[in-house]
């Protein structure tokens, strides 16, 4: 157990992510205090907080055990910050903590895309804001149960705040990687995410869509696309996953019997594991595609290219609430124009 009045780690962003992280780092010991929305919250204070995971895994935390708030509690001075907000509440939350937390508090942005960090150390200039990278997948089974569908080791922007909590998260199950640059591991998670708008309009369990060939040419197209742009824009993804990013397209495209052969560990995932993006549109939220498609397109354009297929899926997403209904893959190719 952590000891008492000891400083906490605050998740601003009680999401999937940041339930999963800090309900972690709680299981563990460590004190944590929650900020989020209501609806989330009022799902916390009924049912408490479950974490389960596809080795097995099941923690549970009693509702009377968290710290939940809908605001930044007054006065707190947390010993860490886990920024896990979407991407288009970045500047907001920032603001916010910059207004309440001691000068100097360290944030590290949990968050997808690669703009994150940067957008909330503007929106927060008196707090030290450092970039991280989640791997892993996190689904909302349930209200209050976050289940965690795929594997990967935490990583962030080297530091020694973080050097010094290193022992907390490997406690937690959260072991993380600490990088001088992160933002090749930023593009390398990235690429993987161009994922995420495929399987949220697939209408299917992550597994299950990478299964269908139609799909996985999408996603290798969409990589394909963005490792050029990456390549004028001088930018190396690191490799985040079983394989380096320039190799990953290729195995996309085989036939699926052989695809399930030779991509095992890429397989390695539970059967109830979804993107985040899928929760958001059937949930009817905004969602990330400005912050991984999007990014693309940006980087195209500040390299004098274009990036017409990763364009075309921030069009489709954008759209979809008009016509929410599942997209096959064919129909898919179709609209990409792949």
């Amino acid at each position: 157990m952590h000891k008492p009045g000891a400083a906490p780690v605050l998740v601003m962003g009680a999401g999937a992510i940041g339930c999963y992280l800090g309900g972690c780092l709680q299981a563990a010991g460590v004190p944590v205090v929650f900020v989020g929305r209501p609806r989330v919250l009022a799902a916390l204070r009924e049912h408490g907080l479950t974490l389960t995971d596809l080795d097995d895994r099941r923690q549970r935390l009693d509702a009377s055990t968290l710290s939940l708030h809908e605001t930044i509690p007054e006065g707190l001075a947390p010993a860490l910050v886990l920024l896990a907000v979407k991407s288009g509440a970045t500047a907001e939350a920032a603001a916010q903590l910059d207004a309440a937390l001691p000068p100097g508090t360290t944030v590290v942005s949990m968050q997808n895309g690669v703009s994150n960090a940067a957008t909330a150390q503007a929106a927060a200039p008196t707090l030290r804001v450092l970039a991280g990278m989640v791997p892993f997948n996190i689904a909302e089974l349930a209200p209050g149960h976050y289940h965690r569908g795929t594997t990967g080791e935490l990583a962030a922007q080297d530091d020694a705040v973080l050097r010094a909590r290193l022992a907390d998260f490997r406690r937690a199950g959260l072991p993380m990687q600490l990088h001088s640059d992160l933002r090749t591991v930023q593009w390398g998670k990235l690429l993987l995410n161009l994922n995420n708008p495929v399987n949220a309009l697939s209408g299917l369990p992550l597994r299950a869509q990478l299964m269908d060939r139609g799909y996985r040419l999408c996603l290798a197209a969409l990589q394909t696309e963005a490792l050029g742009v990456l390549r004028a824009a001088g930018i190396q993804p690191a490799q985040v996953g079983a394989l380096p990013p320039q190799r990953i397209p290729p195995l996309l495209r085989l036939p699926t019997p052989l695809f399930r052969l030779i991509a095992a560990r890429m397989l390695r995932i539970d059967p109830k594991a979804r993107s985040s993006m899928a929760d958001d549109l059937a949930q009817g939220r905004t969602t990330e595609i400005a912050a991984l498609c999007g990014e693309v397109v940006r980087l195209a354009a500040s390299a004098g290219m274009t990036a017409p297929i990763n364009a075309r899926m921030v069009a489709l997403v954008t759209a979809w609430p008009e016509h929410p209904v599942a997209i096959d893959s064919t129909a898919l190719k179709a609209a990409l124009q792949i």
